[in-house]
């Protein structure tokens, strides 16, 4: 019986030592496939409402982009006008986001954002440029009675509170005459 047993551990500690041994040449060969894929951008370029363009910048699996790449743009416009090259830089409103500033004028352009090694990637786009929008008049505001220097609602407010104030004065005043009694 003690050699069935002896025999039995044997063979279970073989196992573990095997799966031990096994993990990380598992997770070398998953790191090393999700490295392959990595090494590839996925870039979605679009205007950014005005004269600009915005550059969203993911791995292909649609991770965020957990690290700062270069990124280049060049575009053509309305009568063969040229842009670029123009490196972006990352702009704070998220890990991943580039954007231009306003490099283009009024018109159709044809964007093209290129990312060299180490993490490769491209992509094209038609951006549709529109010159910048001021913001509109401000509007006149009317007066109320209250804004007007009218008195308002605080009168109402310290009378409501002197009555009450009065009330309990006179409950009080009265209470006691009937304890002392």
């Amino acid at each position: 019986m003690t050699r069935i047993r002896t025999a039995v551990a044997a063979v279970l500690v073989g196992l573990a030592l095997t799966l031990v041994a096994a993990a990380p040449a598992a997770a070398q060969g998953a790191k090393a496939a999700q490295a392959a894929q990595a090494d590839k951008l996925k870039l979605v370029v679009a205007g950014d409402g005005a004269e600009g363009v915005t550059i969203q910048a993911t791995y292909p699996d649609g991770r965020r982009l957990d690290r700062m790449v270069r990124l280049v743009l060049t575009a053509t416009g309305p009568d063969g006008q040229k842009v670029g090259p123009v490196q972006l830089e990352p702009q704070p409103e998220g890990q991943g986001f580039y954007s231009s500033g306003p490099v283009l004028t009024a018109g159709t352009w044809k964007v093209k954002v290129n990312s060299p090694a180490p993490l490769p990637g491209e992509a094209t786009a038609t951006v549709q440029a529109r010159a910048a929008q001021s913001p509109p008049e401000p509007v006149a505001v009317t007066k109320t009675a209250d804004d007007a220097g009218g008195p308002g609602w605080w009168p109402y407010a310290a009378a409501g509170l002197v009555v009450v104030a009065l009330a309990m004065g006179v409950a009080m005043l009265f209470g006691r005459r009937r304890t002392i009694t």
